[in-house]
């Protein structure tokens, strides 16, 4: 059965948007701030939405809204949006849609694949995880120190490049890992890793990897095929959809966990990996955040049309990031962290200024209208190896309506902060 989601919005053109043409499908940016119209550069923490991702969320609600599996209208429309959005997800991550399973949030999916992955493991087995990644994808692995006795090792990160030190991956990769869990890119400096390195050198000694796709997943487009990764964990609110997450698993490996699970729930994958009732209206947002980025560009497929996106939008984030660094580069007192220019990231700049709080820059450029997040964005052990712990980092990411007049504007407001 196929049932199409109401369209409300206007048709997108074939060719690639201008950042001025994207910016009409997001209302939020009509927002004002202190007379100021905001320009959001909290993107790495949650990016806001088009007018389709509501759209559809409205369109699920009023119109289809049911639990699943039954022989009535809306709950076969309801099984039918859902089998819809695996297809889309799986062109999204190039896999297939019985790899696709949804949850509340990556947090959440991680948990429950390591409570799944932990039945299996022995004790004295290993788990390598980075100083690099986002504590979702560090404390469910820790967790399993305490259900199973397995132990978690840690790569270090170079604090001066913020980039992975490969030298000892080396060093802690054994004979005893059972599973490399890594992040595909840094929330909190931009880097990004070689998955690809990471999973042929997990494989070589028959370990599996897990990736943390989150903060990649908004600005280079995923191929878990080409990555060869076993499991891989997203979330739609970072690339423009609801807050709901997506775990990619390799379709023999998810059939074969032994999730925890009702006894009466589906034992085939992907749904043996789903626990109870899902969020319908977050998944039909997800399939229409997935379709708004590839309706963006023109292209035969939705892969091809997604793959056009993004190397446009990759270009456009270049020239932004290479705008903020060299602006915040150029003022007295203020540090940047993170991979250079030159070198593969995500358009994330994390900075700190001389003798202020994170918190009170983040305040006084709201103040402008400009939105940052401060802290350490739950990637405590990277702020902890820079040294900066007491008063965390200063972080702005762009994103696709990001515009050069907005990264003026936060340039204007830290550096009036630094020469006060």
């Amino acid at each position: 059965m196929s049932v199409a989601l109401k369209q409300t919005a206007e048709p997108l053109p074939a060719a690639m948007m201008s950042t001025e043409e994207i910016r009409r499908y997001f209302p939020a940016l009509e927002r004002t701030h202190n007379g100021y119209l905001v320009a959001y550069f909290d993107g790495p923490g949650g990016t806001q939405v088009p007018r389709a991702v509501v759209e559809a969320m409205d369109d699920y609600l009023y119109y289809h809204n049911a639990n699943t599996h039954w022989a009535y209208p809306t709950s076969e429309e309801t099984d039918a949006i859902i089998d819809c959005a695996r297809r889309v997800l799986a062109d999204f991550l190039n896999a297939s849609p019985t790899e696709i399973v949804f949850g509340a949030n990556m947090t959440t999916l991680t948990f429950h694949l390591a409570r799944a992955l932990g039945r299996g493991y022995a004790r004295d087995d290993e788990i390598l995880v980075t100083e690099l990644d986002h504590h979702a994808n560090i404390a469910p692995w820790r967790t399993l120190e305490k259900e199973c006795g397995v132990k978690v090792r840690v790569v270090r990160m170079i604090p001066e490049t913020g980039e992975l030190d490969w030298d000892d991956f080396c060093r802690q990769l054994s004979r005893r890992t059972k599973l490399v869990a890594i992040g595909a890119a840094s929330n909190a400096l931009g880097t990004i890793n070689d998955v690809r390195r990471a999973a042929e050198m997990a494989h070589s000694l028959e370990a599996k990897i897990f990736v943390d796709a989150v903060h990649y997943a908004p600005h280079e487009l995923i191929d878990v095929r080409d990555w060869n990764c076993d499991f891989l964990a997203c979330s739609a609110y970072k690339f423009y959809g609801p807050h709901i997450g997506i775990l990619y698993g390799r379709h023999d490996l998810l059939e074969s966990l032994d999730f925890p699970k009702l006894i009466p729930a589906p034992d085939s994958a992907p749904e043996n990996a789903e626990t109870g009732t899902q969020n319908h209206e977050g998944i039909a947002g997800t399939t229409a955040a997935v379709d708004f980025l590839g309706s963006l560009a023109s292209g035969p497929t939705r892969r091809e049309r997604l793959r056009s996106t993004f190397q446009q939008l990759h270009k456009r984030g270049d020239a932004l990031i290479a705008q903020l660094w060299n602006g915040l580069q150029e003022m007295n007192h203020v540090h940047l962290y993170g991979p250079p220019l030159g070198t593969e990231r995500t358009p994330t700049i994390a900075f700190t200024a001389d003798g202020v709080p994170s918190i009170k820059v983040a305040k006084e450029l709201a103040g402008q209208g400009v939105f940052v997040s401060h802290g350490d964005f739950y990637a405590m052990t990277v702020v902890e190896r820079l040294g900066q712990t007491a008063h965390g980092l200063v972080r702005a990411g762009c994103s696709c309506y990001t515009t050069p007049e907005e990264v003026d504007r936060l340039l204007a407001g830290v550096r009036t902060i630094v020469r006060r």
